[in-house]
């Protein structure tokens, strides 16, 4: 006999759910802002969460240390009082690189995210200098893709250089548009033989470091059961949740649901088939599906 997976809920409201968790661990581009503008409706509910006793975490693939994302987040006009904390790729990325010390570093990525490396006893350098490559991303979003880099990563791969993927996004909204991150290109070197380190979900240590975080607010260690990571990347977000053994609600933005644009404009109903697909082979589905972050 065929079994068939419970229907994912819709829900279009995160509160009685949500509620029951001591802390939630939010991502930030396509549930809290778009790169463009926030969604009130997500800001919001992250303060009443946090106004109810609750921990926020915000978690996010940024290839930015915590401390520019946050300075990112106040432009566009999420408040500090929106969450306790941060934690970002960026942020493990660093970690790694301490791990290097001394070693010439050949940065493939945006100048934006040169933080990166600020205060690490490392040598960027060019690609035939390196040792390790760091990749934050494509040197232009707005116009190249990832076949752009098909020479340049078979070259490095060839040579043997381990690479740290600071954001193993592939895709991300910025307004209306979806552009390429990090983890497009470090999916072609591991395609051409080259090691890859992500730093990030949905990988496990961005999770612990997540948790750690979550412990140091509290005041004590928080069980898994008590935690609830809401997001909208099936394959970060959800997935990441799932393999690290805790609870998800996905917030269906543009980048799996074409449909809703800009997180706060979809009114209109979630396809049941559609959720069904996406999750068909997750081996942990999400508790319920949103149109956006909302109390």
């Amino acid at each position: 006999m065929t079994m068939t997976a419970p229907t994912i809920p819709v829900i279009s409201s995160i509160k009685d759910l949500g509620s029951h968790y001591r802390a939630w661990l939010v991502d930030i581009w396509g549930v809290v802002h778009n790169g463009h503008r926030p969604f009130p409706r997500a800001v919001a509910a992250t303060r009443s969460f946090r106004a109810s006793g609750g921990i926020v975490v915000l978690l996010s693939n940024s290839p930015r240390p915590s401390p520019g994302v946050q300075e990112q987040l106040r432009r566009l006009g999420v408040p500090d009082d929106a969450y306790d904390a941060t934690v970002t790729s960026g942020d493990l990325t660093r970690n790694e690189l301490a791990k290097h010390k001394g070693a010439e570093v050949f940065h493939l990525g945006p100048e934006r995210d040169l933080p990166i490396f600020q205060g690490i006893d490392v040598r960027l350098g060019t690609p035939e200098e390196a040792e390790l490559v760091v990749c934050s991303g494509l040197f232009d979003d707005e116009t190249e893709t990832p076949e752009d880099y098909d020479g340049l990563l078979s070259e490095l791969a060839a040579r043997k250089l381990p690479m740290i993927c600071a954001n193993p996004d592939h895709l991300v909204e910025r307004g209306d548009r979806l552009v390429y991150c990090a983890g497009a290109l470090a999916a072609i070197y591991a395609r051409v033989g080259g090691s890859v380190l992500y730093a990030g979900k949905p990988h496990a240590p961005i999770y612990a470091l997540a948790l750690e975080t979550v412990a140091a607010l509290a005041g004590e260690s928080i069980a898994k059961d008590q935690v609830l990571a809401i997001g909208d990347g099936v394959n970060t977000d959800i997935a990441g949740a799932a393999s690290f053994g805790i609870d998800a609600v996905f917030v269906a933005s543009g980048l799996h649901v074409p449909s809703n644009r800009g997180g706060d404009a979809g009114e209109d109903a979630l396809d049941g088939m559609h959720l069904a697909e996406l999750f068909a082979h997750a081996k942990r589905r999400p508790l319920g599906a949103m149109r956006a972050l909302a109390w």
